[in-house]
C-alpha cells in the first residue's frame, strides 16, 4: 500500500474535491500564490485558477462570512483559517450563522461549509498561536467536528465531510503534517462519528484524538515492557463522537484513561469521562483517569512548551496510576 504524508493526504483530498465538484472552491489567507501556510495548497492556484483558489484579506470573519453565504447560495466552499486561534475573530459567523441557519430558517437554507484549520502546540509559536479549541466547537449543535490523526483518516474523513449538508470543522494538527502512513489507491471513506481502535489491549482503554493518538500509541508501546496491555482508541470525530466503541472497550478492560492536548478544565475529555462513568460504572475497576495539557498559556520556551503538552511519559504515568502500579 502506498505510504504518504498527512500533508499529501489533505492535499489529495482537496484536489479530488475541486476536480469532482464544480461548486467547490478554497478561500483563505495565502492559499494561492504562497501555496498555503503549511504548503497544503501548493500548486493549486495554477491548476484550478483564481476563481477556485481565492486569496483572502486578513479577515477571518470575512472569510467565514463569505463562505457561509456562498454555501447557502448553492456552492461548496472550503474556508481555510490559518490556525484555530484565529477562529476567535470569526466565532460569530461560525457559531451564530453557519451552525444555526438550517434550524433558524426552518430547513429553507443550509450551509455545507467545510472549515479547515490547524490546531495544537509544539511548534514554538507561543501562547496565542498554539491553542486547541476543537472541544469548544464540539459543544455547538449544528456543527460537526472531525480531528484526523493519520493520513488514511484525513483523506477518508474529508471524503465523508464533502457529503454533509451542514458546516463541518476539519481540524488538522500542526505537528502531524509530516507524519507518514499507508493510504490505498482505491477509493474509501471514513464515516464521521466512528472511532477507530488503533491498538488492541486488555488491561486499560486509552481514549485520544488528533496528535494525542500517536502519543498514546507510543505510551502503550513503552508499557509493553512492564507487561501492561493498553487498548488505544482514536475518536477521530468529536461531534458526533462514538461513545459505543469507547463503552464497549471500557466494559471489557475495566479501566479508562482519556488523553487530550487542551487544558483539563472544560476539555472534551470531561465529556468522555463522564459518559463512561454514567453508562459503564458497574464495569469499572477504578475511576476514569485524565491526562491533559497544563493549565497555563502555552510557553514559547521549547523546554517549557514540551512540559505543558502531554507526552508518552505522562500518559504512561496515568496508566500506572489507574492500575495502581
Amino acid at each position: 500500500m502506498p505510504v504518504i504524508t498527512y500533508r499529501e493526504a489533505v492535499a489529495r483530498a482537496l484536489r479530488e474535491g475541486l476536480t469532482e465538484d464544480a461548486g467547490m472552491f478554497i478561500m483563505g489567507e495565502d492559499v494561492g500564490a504562497y501555496g498555503g501556510a503549511y504548503a497544503v495548497t501548493r500548486g493549486m492556484l495554477k491548476e484550478f485558477g483564481p476563481r477556485r483558489i481565492v486569496d483572502a484579506p486578513l479577515s477571518e470573519a470575512a472569510i467565514v462570512g463569505a463562505c457561509t453565504g456562498a454555501a447557502m447560495g448553492g456552492l461548496h466552499p472550503v474556508a481555510e483559517i490559518m490556525t484555530i486561534n484565529f477562529t476567535l475573530v470569526a466565532m460569530d459567523q461560525i457559531v451564530n450563522h453557519a451552525a444555526k441557519i438550517r434550524y433558524m430558517s426552518g430547513g429553507q437554507y443550509h450551509a455545507p461549509l467545510i472549515l479547515r484549520t490547524v490546531t495544537g502546540g509544539g511548534a514554538q509559536l507561543a501562547s496565542t498561536h498554539s491553542q486547541s479549541f476543537e472541544h469548544w466547537f464540539a459543544s455547538v449543535p449544528g456543527l460537526k467536528v472531525v480531528t484526523p490523526a493519520t493520513p488514511y483518516d484525513a483523506l477518508g474523513l474529508f471524503r465523508a465531510v464533502r457529503e454533509e449538508e451542514d458546516p463541518v470543522l476539519f481540524i488538522e494538527h500542526i505537528l502531524l503534517y509530516s507524519a507518514r502512513g499507508e493510504v490505498p489507491d482505491e477509493r474509501y471513506t471514513v464515516p464521521i462519528g466512528k472511532a477507530d481502535v488503533k491498538r488492541k489491549g486488555d488491561d486499560i482503554t486509552i481514549v485520544a484524538y488528533s496528535r494525542m493518538t500517536p502519543v498514546a500509541l507510543a505510551a502503550a508501546q513503552a508499557l509493553e515492557a512492564e507487561d501492561i496491555d493498553c487498548e488505544v482508541i482514536d475518536l477521530r470525530s468529536l461531534r458526533p463522537w462514538d461513545k459505543e466503541t469507547v463503552l464497549e472497550s471500557v466494559k471489557r478492560t475495566g479501566l479508562g484513561l482519556v488523553v487530550e492536548e487542551t487544558w483539563r478544565t472544560g476539555g472534551f475529555g470531561a465529556e468522555v469521562a463522564s459518559t463512561i462513568q454514567e453508562e459503564a460504572f458497574d464495569y469499572l475497576d477504578g475511576p476514569v483517569g485524565r491526562v491533559a495539557g497544563e493549565e497555563v498559556p502555552m510557553p514559547y520556551n521549547r523546554a517549557l512548551e514540551q512540559a505543558a503538552i502531554p507526552s508518552p511519559e505522562k500518559v504512561a504515568a496515568g496508566v500506572r496510576k489507574a492500575l495502581n502500579r
